[in-house]
């Protein structure tokens, strides 16, 4: 019998596909913070904020 977490540790390809490499796929939202229009890399979650990158960082936890 082989060990179940042998099944996980060649797949690197978690969470699909991605493309470091070529441009990235922007969304158009507006910032709950300053009610600016502004762009984000990814699709935004709905009922969780989304700041542009003036707001960001008065929002983001300090790193340690």
């Amino acid at each position: 019998m082989s060990n179940p977490m042998d099944y996980n540790r060649g797949n690197r390809n978690f969470g699909g596909p991605r493309n470091f490499g070529g441009p990235r796929e922007m969304t158009k939202t507006v910032c709950s913070d300053c009610g600016k229009e502004c762009e984000v890399p990814f699709k935004p979650t709905e009922g969780r904020p989304v700041y542009c990158q003036d707001c960001l960082p008065k929002h983001r936890k300090p790193r340690f």
